[in-house]
């Protein structure tokens, strides 16, 4: 077997790749990925590849057979809480990742919490009704948190179609703004990855203090 690189080789290797001033912000920097489906595992995937130092996982649910066409899970993970799944599949991408799981349901009671010591807050849900209590939450009791939101990325339209939009100062919305699985067939791991990446890329675009999208 081959032996894990140590943290600096790994850091190296990170800094060949992006300027050393950045990779530094991007190590002492938190995020917070609230639900951890076919968004949120995609998010966090790309932000530890990323080498952000520590990320915040939020979710209460399993990892179950429906979620391995477009969720960073394995067919050996089905049962586990997902929490705990993808820390470990975290832990193989980046070893030295600082990982924080709260397998709990976020609730207007808890959200302060949960998520006061994060930088930026990626909203990941699948229900409209959660999506609107964290944004609202956020916004109302961490206004000093950046927050990237997601909304549309159901269906076989053109990837073209999400697009991250600035909301203000602190808010982002990423997707395409419409579709929804209620009334539009399918849910692919392609487009769903498409927003994930809007929404990773805008957060690194956040730390890197590009604030336009």
């Amino acid at each position: 077997m081959n032996p894990i690189p140590d943290e600096a080789a790994l850091s190296a290797a990170l800094a060949a790749r992006c300027p050393k001033h950045l990779q530094e912000k991007f190590h002492n920097s938190t995020i917070a990925v609230c639900g951890l489906g076919g968004l949120g595992s995609n998010i966090a995937v790309s932000l530890a590849r990323a080498g952000i130092g520590t990320l915040i996982l939020i979710d209460f649910d399993r990892v179950d057979i429906s979620n391995l066409h477009r969720q960073q899970y394995k067919a050996s993970q089905i049962g586990m809480y997902k929490t705990e799944a993808l820390t470990a599949n975290l832990k193989e991408i980046s070893p030295y990742l600082n990982i924080i799981p709260h397998t709990v349901k976020i609730r207007e009671a808890n959200l302060s919490m949960l998520l006061s010591d994060a930088d930026i807050i990626c909203e990941a849900f699948d229900q409209a009704e959660m999506k609107a209590m964290l944004v609202n939450g956020v916004l109302e009791e961490l206004p000093d948190a950046y927050l990237i939101a997601a909304s549309g990325m159901a269906g076989f339209g053109s990837a073209n179609e999400i697009k991250t939009r600035k909301i203000s100062n602190h808010f982002y919305l990423c997707g395409d703004e419409k579709s929804d699985i209620a009334d539009t067939p399918g849910l692919v791991s392609s487009r769903v990855m498409v927003c994930a990446a809007h929404q990773a890329h805008m957060a690194l675009r956040i730390l890197a203090e590009k604030f336009d999208c």
